[in-house]
């Protein structure tokens, strides 16, 4: 009697703790997907390929070559030869872009269209962690990985998106896919994420974004942006100056 009563006791234990677990922090688990895409490095160098697929009318692709540090980051342009030597600069919330022949930088919206439908935004933003406060929805399986399911709320109007819905992976501390919202709720576009890149810092190996395809909700349009030639770099305090962006 004693022993069926212990073993009661025990599981009415079991159900109590589990009831009051502390549920995951959503501010931690979309701070810790950042690093996979720039976020909370020192400064990191990559190049970016995008492709917009939008049928008969489709942009040809550019090539960009990105610079980041904490929450700035500077964006040249490469390919096409008409685009050459454009940048973009993003400096916390502010925004400008130059190119030859222009006299001073032009302020911009992060949400104004790069290319296909790929937006300023997606292009510099690397860190969604100061730009967005997290709240958990859920926890949910997405093509057989377990995710946490996050909803972003922008801190203000100059966020590349008014609201994200985002699935971070629960092994791998990833992105894996966004809608995203506009303020009336109305889903803009879709993106998928993969991660073949790595980096090394701090003596630890982690996954770095390889590859985001961006669907049009509306559309059959898409945007494919492919990521290469990643590294941690230290780079000079002039670097995100918007007094030298044209030079």
């Amino acid at each position: 009697m004693k022993h069926a009563l212990a073993l009661i006791a025990g599981g009415l234990l079991l159900l109590t703790g589990s009831a009051h677990a502390t549920p995951p922090d959503a501010a931690e688990i979309l701070e810790a997907s950042d690093r996979a895409r720039g976020g909370g490095l020192p400064g990191i160098r990559w190049t970016v390929r995008i492709t917009p697929m939008n049928g008969a009318d489709a942009e040809p692709a550019r090539v960009l070559t990105l610079k980041a540090h904490a929450t700035a980051s500077l964006a040249e342009t490469r390919e096409p030869v008409r685009f050459k030597g454009s940048k973009l600069l993003q400096v916390d919330r502010n925004m400008w872009m130059s190119r030859p022949g222009l006299r001073k930088p032009v302020p911009i919206s992060p949400r104004q269209k790069l290319s296909g439908q790929a937006s300023q935004g997606d292009i510099a933003s690397t860190n969604y962690a100061t730009d967005y406060k997290a709240r958990l929805l859920r926890e949910e399986e997405l093509e057989g990985e377990a995710t946490y399911v996050l909803e972003l709320t922008a801190v203000n109007t100059f966020c590349t998106y008014d609201r994200i819905t985002y699935w971070v992976s629960k092994a791998r501390h990833v992105g894996v896919k966004a809608d995203f919202i506009s303020l009336s709720g109305k889903r803009l576009k879709s993106a998928t994420f993969e991660y073949a890149n790595q980096l090394s810092h701090d003596g630890k190996t982690f996954p770095f974004v390889s590859k985001m395809v961006i669907q049009d909700a509306l559309t059959a349009a898409r945007t494919t942006l492919e990521y290469s030639d990643v590294q941690v770099a230290e780079l000079p305090r002039g670097t995100f100056d918007v007094n030298r962006l044209g030079n």
